[in-house]
């Protein structure tokens, strides 16, 4: 029963995967190991379950009628295992994570390595990204997000944190060009941007009435990595917008200064995502409920 179970396991990935290499890469397997799993479960069912070509994986009719019941005895086995696992603290199996790069290697890798440290029965995968990952398509049990979440039907969020973006330069800049009291005045001072795929990202200042000022200050130096910028404001190059939790220990020791104090910083929150299920698995469970009790609300 065992090796049925592995074979419709290996079907239902291969469908999802749309390929048998990607599906070979998600489940740990070689290439030729899931295409034999998937001959031998049509030998045994008698029916062929995909039409192969050189370049496209189909499901024939045969093959979508299996892959539907399949779904449902491998949900039906996922509920089971969720309300088993329920009833103990005992985590075990796979929690592959993903998150953006450098907020996740600063803020959210720590407090997942402990967790995995306290959990040894229990297999962590933590990748770094700052591309929007997709649960289903990577193979993902957790999505870590920063900003403002795409309308996503089937997901579930739950805010486990935010940070603020603050100003800031460093007293020996702030020393030899004085320190700017308004944003317009930003214009006559030099400033450093953070550029991502192409794009400058605007700097955003909520108001009092519930808007907001939009801009991309004038710039000579654009960088698309944020502790470069940091460094760069350091040395006392310019002006810079950076999150707290990127900067808490300079501002603390004074080699950044936070400036346009008058003016409300911007606050983006953080986010844990995964697939909308009936029972959610306990890993999950208490993996984000650390991740909740841990990172600060609001750091600085």
């Amino acid at each position: 029963m065992s090796e049925q179970l592995k074979g419709i396991s290996v079907f239902v990935t291969a469908v999802e995967a749309g390929n048998f290499s990607l599906a070979a890469s998600r489940l740990h397997l070689s290439r030729s190991a899931v295409g034999k799993t998937i001959s031998q479960l049509e030998q045994r069912l008698g029916v062929r379950l995909f039409q192969r070509t050189t370049r496209s994986l189909a499901l024939t009719d045969d093959g979508a009628l299996f892959y539907e019941h399949c779904l449902r005895a491998l949900e039906e086995i996922q509920t089971a295992e969720a309300l088993l696992d329920s009833g103990k603290q005992t985590v075990r199996g796979r929690l592959r994570v993903s998150m953006p790069m450098l907020y996740g290697r600063m803020c959210i890798a720590p407090l997942l390595t402990e967790f995995a440290s306290q959990h040894p029965e229990l297999k962590m995968e933590l990748l770094f990204s700052d591309r929007v990952s997709d649960l289903i398509e990577d193979g993902l049990d957790l999505v870590i997000r920063n900003g403002k979440l795409p309308d996503s039907s089937g997901l579930i969020a739950r805010r486990i944190g935010s940070h603020r973006m603050m100003i800031c330069a460093s007293p020996d800049y702030l020393a030899r060009r004085g320190e700017p009291q308004t944003i317009d005045s930003l214009s006559q001072h030099e400033v450093i941007n953070y550029i991502n795929a192409g794009v400058t990202h605007r700097w955003v200042i909520p108001q009092d009435n519930g808007k907001t000022i939009e801009f991309v200050p004038k710039s000579r130096l654009l960088m698309d990595e944020l502790q470069s910028i940091s460094a760069a404001a350091i040395s006392g190059f310019g002006i810079a917008l950076l999150p707290c939790w990127l900067i808490g220990e300079e501002l603390q020791n004074g080699k950044l200064v936070r400036i346009l104090r008058g003016y409300r910083e911007n606050v983006y929150e953080t986010h844990a995502l995964w697939l909308q299920t009936p029972h959610l698995p306990l890993k999950v469970r208490l993996a984000v409920d650390m991740l909740v009790s841990r990172l600060p609300t609001s750091i600085i």
